[in-house]
């Protein structure tokens, strides 16, 4: 059998954790920043963990992190 791959797009969103939850980054950042509120985008920053209906198909892109 050959090696499974892993999604190049998904590694390079995800980091999986120490203690094996999944990492991600922040949405609604990037652009159109006008009309957000500072408050809003200050609550946008940093990092987030992937929610658990979600793990399942982001661990199937990683097969090996």
């Amino acid at each position: 059998m050959p090696k499974m791959k892993t999604k190049r797009g998904a590694a390079k969103r995800f980091q999986v954790r120490g203690s094996g939850s999944i990492k991600r980054g922040q949405a609604f950042k990037r652009h159109i920043l006008t009309k957000k509120t500072t408050k809003n985008k200050r609550q946008l920053r940093g990092s987030a963990a992937v929610h658990k209906s979600d793990v399942a198909s982001v661990r199937s892109m990683m097969p090996y992190a």
